[in-house]
């Protein structure tokens, strides 16, 4: 007997209920690891339970995991649908997070909450042609301008909830980009763009005027989940702007500084950025964006491109404290994907979210939450709470005195 089957003896054998096949497979791959004393930690009675129900969101499945969600809130949104009360959870292993969010989200509220809006929607898939000139490449383009219509159509016939919104060819040496930009309605959409995109290639080919030599059918022009400055200056997904105005008193009694300290903070952290080449100006944004997608079912690798955009503070006339946030690459839905898992379709629940017509809600969620981060870390650095704050809550250290 080797080493791997002398320690496979010790686990208990696993029955799946009813002869779930998909349980079954977990168990046989379970079977093939080293290391069965740890098997309960991640295929529990539930994870055997609702294998069947994971299947379709993963490959290879052996259980899940665990990770803590806190609330933050209330938090208090004047959305496109009108005013929400929300409690927002957030998924996340790191201490003072959930605190700091919970600060900014009762700030806004106290301000009597904060306007948000979804201003732009489009998720892109940009293939690539490439020619032997460019010549080829100018007829092809040429001809593409001229088929919207019949594009239109094909994805029609793909997808009832996803439209083609246009369809830009840039022409670079002998090959085109062709950017397709899709409206997804209530779902993520990265999935129905990549079967629209696929069947929108093909109609293509089959009736362009000359032929390329290759295409791929994305060619990272599109800036899918990573930070770039097309999507930057356009959008993808959902285009997020957040605003509100907090009274002088309530920046000093809640946040313990003034705004004229936070303008003076942002000016010195705008010039950083610039200087360390970032994309976009903010404190934390990956921060806020990563704990909702992972609590809410989102795609996670989508906080490479979730978590660029622009913080903005500056005092009005009054003295008072003028914050806005604009996050142009806001990826979610609240169909499809990871959305009805149990654990996010519960977190959705909560925010009273789940299901169709709440996606541009969730959005105006993540443009609000971000705003209440962004305002919390900038307090803390200005009143000089920021490494006390941490040393308290991730070790149980007595908080120290303020700058």
């Amino acid at each position: 007997m080797n080493t791997t089957e002398a320690l496979n003896t010790k686990a208990v054998p696993i029955v799946a209920a009813g002869n779930d096949e998909a349980a079954l497979k977990a168990a046989r791959r379970w079977s093939h690891l080293a290391c069965p004393e740890i098997r309960d930690e991640l295929f529990n009675g539930k994870a055997r339970r609702q294998a069947t129900v994971y299947q379709n969101n993963i490959e290879s499945y052996i259980g899940t995991i665990n990770i803590p969600v806190g609330l933050a809130g209330p938090l208090q949104i004047h959305g496109a649908a009108g005013t929400t009360e929300y409690r927002v959870p957030l998924a996340t292993t790191e201490a003072a997070l959930v605190a700091s969010y919970n600060r900014g989200a009762r700030l806004l509220t106290a301000a009597g909450g904060c306007t948000a809006r979804v201003v732009a929607k489009g998720v892109s898939r940009t293939p690539v042609f490439a020619f032997d000139n460019l010549i080829e490449a100018t007829r092809f383009a040429a001809f593409i301008a001229g088929q919207h219509d019949q594009l239109h159509d094909i994805v029609g016939g793909i997808t009832s909830h996803g439209k083609l919104l246009s369809a830009k060819p840039t022409i670079e040496g002998n090959k085109v980009y062709l950017d397709l930009c899709f409206s997804t309605g209530d779902a993520s959409g990265q999935n129905m763009v990549t079967f629209a995109s696929d069947a929108i290639c093909k109609l293509i080919l089959e009736h362009a005027p000359v032929q390329p030599r290759y295409w791929f059918l994305e060619a990272n022009f599109s800036g899918d989940k990573k930070a770039s400055a097309k999507s930057m200056a356009d959008v993808r997904g959902k285009r997020v702007v957040a605003e509100v105005t907090i009274p002088r008193e309530l920046v000093e009694s809640q946040l313990h500084t003034t705004p004229e300290h936070m303008v003076d903070y942002w000016y010195a952290a705008a010039i950083g950025g610039v200087m360390s080449g970032t994309t976009g100006i903010h404190g934390h944004i990956a921060n806020g964006i990563a704990a909702l997608y992972l609590a809410c079912g989102q795609d996670i690798a989508c906080v490479a491109e979730s978590a660029v955009g622009i913080t903005r503070v500056e005092t009005t006339a009054a003295g008072d404290l003028y914050a806005s946030v604009t996050l142009p690459n806001i990826m979610v839905g609240t169909v499809g994907g990871g959305t009805g898992l149990p654990s996010a379709k519960a977190c959705l629940d909560i925010l009273g979210l789940a299901g169709k017509g709440k996606s541009s809600a969730l959005a105006e969620v993540c443009g609000a939450i971000v705003l209440a981060g962004e305002l919390s870390i900038i307090g803390a650095f200005c009143s000089g709470d920021f490494a006390s704050a941490h040393r308290s809550l991730s070790r149980g250290e007595p908080m120290q005195g303020r700058n």
